[in-house]
């Protein structure tokens, strides 16, 4: 597995920009086209934006970032020392009901899923790992 870039930040929404930059720049590294990108910089933002309002309630925090590819799949590791949360394990929100019948929240998370060939969670040494995959076709 080769290793394109890791960045490890404060956990604050004014780091947002420069992970999603870093995101952006190794899928576009990767010949992905512009709508793929899209979606790779949607579901990585979805994740850290989760991570940066919910990860650390008590204290502050980082989380890193890294790129990744392997026989033909682009990887993001997105990993926090955060309270454990397996996004996997979210059931999926029924988008055929109505928008007074939905329960608020879930979206971002069912998004991230449809745009991304594979999302992967475990927790490892205290940390919260969310695995990205998206087939680089």
């Amino acid at each position: 597995m080769a290793v394109l870039t890791s960045l490890k930040v404060s956990a604050k929404m004014e780091n947002l920009g420069r992970l999603i930059e870093s995101v952006s720049g190794c899928a576009k590294a990767q010949g992905f086209d512009q709508e793929r990108i899209s979606k790779i910089e949607l579901a990585a933002e979805e994740a850290l934006v989760n991570i940066i309002h919910y990860a650390y309630p008590e204290r502050p925090g980082d989380v890193e970032m890294i790129c990744q590819v392997d026989r033909g799949r682009f990887i993001i590791e997105i990993i926090d020392s955060g309270i454990p949360f397996d996004v996997t394990a979210t059931p999926d929100p029924d988008v055929t009901a109505g928008i007074q019948e939905r329960e608020p929240g879930g979206l971002g998370i069912f998004f991230m899923k449809k745009m991304m060939d594979e999302v992967r969670y475990r927790r490892e040494n205290d940390r919260n790992i969310l695995t990205l995959i998206i087939q680089k076709r």
